[in-house]
């Protein structure tokens, strides 16, 4: 039986599980969920829930991951054969191509912005021109497909060098220079005039603002955030080797993934406040109202160029964990070459890519239930599919593992401490699924 590839070094792992959290979310959504629910108060809750409740899940998927040593749909049939539960791995797969699908999308703006960036295509005098000239490229049947195409060939390149030569690689200097960039945009935001009142703004808690929406917001972000429910983690912690401490690495993994949303609300808050502009604004805040705040500093094409370059690798860091659960699975169930597995996802993801890039042109008046292509797969995948992978992983590790294989498989059979071992069990069985299952129906618009 040849022996599953593992991660080469621990730097490796801790990379290339931050880069699978890290995405776009850290970068807008984050800020954008903080300025809609008060700042500072958000930002409190935020952490409790990311670093209780994000890292439960978190350590449960890598514990499925290791113990099987298999893909997200092998790991539940080597742990409870002949059971239904394998059903939630098949959601992970289906959830992770669905995002595939959307999220190459907006990965491939960002190739478009800095682009842009380069030529000097963002220097306009308006906010209006800016949001023309972005509808009028979403909108556009070709450009957009080539940058989807470029960053497709990209993933595709990084997964079918393998786990070694290839994530782990990528990894190692993406996620460094991730940081590098943020703490230079950070530095040049807080520079601003008026950048104090935005640090007031995330730093500054006022604690009346703390409400059950708040903490649901706080709760959906934190799950969102950590990338997990869709066998992202799974996969990854297959490739752990017996040697690694799992919560040590989870601990890391959330740390840094809970620094980038923070350092990214130091770069957005400063800004938008300096220039009066309401931070709450989704992909706009993005993809118009930034570039025009960039272009009103001088360099401006500087900082749009660095600023896109940085949503580029956040987005590249966590499609290609995404584009790995789904080669994984073929790769282990039915028994193809990684090259093979590989090409079949990059070929069909890029043909789904396709159709939901089209939704905002000519397939703009297709729609199920009231929603394009592209807003059906967001809302499936965020809504629906994700938090159930997260609480269906929850019950299953809580519930149906054995608590001595469970304790062993995190203390590396008793060489690690793990003094909250019994909290973290009481957590897994009992409240985290509660709590997931509060996000899902505030999600699904029930409160």
């Amino acid at each position: 039986m040849k022996q599953r590839a593992t991660f080469n070094t621990k730097l490796g792992l801790v990379m290339a599980s931050v880069g699978s959290a890290v995405g776009l979310g850290n970068i807008w959504r984050f800020p954008c969920e903080a300025g809609e629910n008060g700042g500072g108060a958000f930002l409190i809750v935020y952490i409790l829930c990311v670093m209780v409740f994000g890292l439960v899940v978190m350590l449960a998927e890598f514990f499925i991951g290791r113990a099987s040593q298999k893909d997200s749909v092998g790991a539940f049939k080597t742990l409870a054969p002949n059971t239904m539960w394998k059903i939630v791995g098949y959601n992970g797969v289906i959830a992770a191509f669905f995002i595939l699908g959307f999220y190459s999308v907006v990965s491939g703006w960002t190739l478009e912005y800095i682009y842009q960036s380069v030529t000097g295509g963002l220097k306009t005098d308006t906010v209006e021109q800016l949001a023309e000239n972005f509808g009028s490229f979403t909108s556009d049947i070709f450009r957009p497909l080539l940058w989807i195409f470029i960053f497709t060939l990209i993933t595709h390149f990084v997964v079918l060098s393998g786990v070694k030569k290839g994530i782990e690689r990528a990894s190692k200097l993406m996620m460094p220079l991730l940081f590098v960039i943020l703490i230079i945009l950070c530095i040049r935001s807080v520079m601003l005039p008026n950048a104090i009142e935005g640090l007031e703004f995330l730093f500054k808690p006022d604690f009346d603002k703390i409400d059950s929406k708040v903490i649901l917001s706080a709760l959906g972000q934190a799950f969102f955030s950590v990338s997990v429910g869709m066998g992202c983690m799974i996969t990854y912690g297959s490739y752990f080797n017996k040697s690694i401490n799992m919560p040590g690495t989870a601990v890391s993994v959330v740390t840094l993934d809970t620094l980038v949303a923070i350092l990214a609300g130091i770069v957005i808050f400063p800004a938008v406040t300096s220039f009066g502009i309401s931070p709450s604004q989704g992909p706009k805040l993005v993809f118009i109202t930034l570039p025009n705040i960039f272009q009103q500093m001088p360099f401006g094409n500087l900082w749009s160029f660095i600023f896109f370059l940085l949503l580029t690798i956040a987005a590249l860091t966590s499609i290609i964990s995404i584009h790995e659960v789904i080669t994984a699975y073929l790769h282990d169930q039915y028994k193809m070459s990684r090259r093979k597995a590989a090409t079949i996802v990059s070929l069909s993801g890029f043909t789904l890519c396709i159709v939901c890039s089209l939704s905002f042109g000519i397939l703009s008046d297709f729609k199920i239930f009231g929603l394009t292509t592209f807003e059906l797969f967001d809302y499936v995948t965020a809504k629906l599919m994700l938090p159930l992978g997260g609480m269906f992983i929850c019950i299953f590790t809580g519930w149906f593992i054995d608590k001595k294989v469970l304790k062993a498989e995190l203390t590396n059979n008793g060489t690690i401490k793990f003094a909250l071992f019994s909290a973290f069990v009481f957590l897994l069985k009992f409240i985290v699924p509660i709590v997931i299952s509060l996000v899902f129906i505030n999600e699904l618009g029930m409160f």
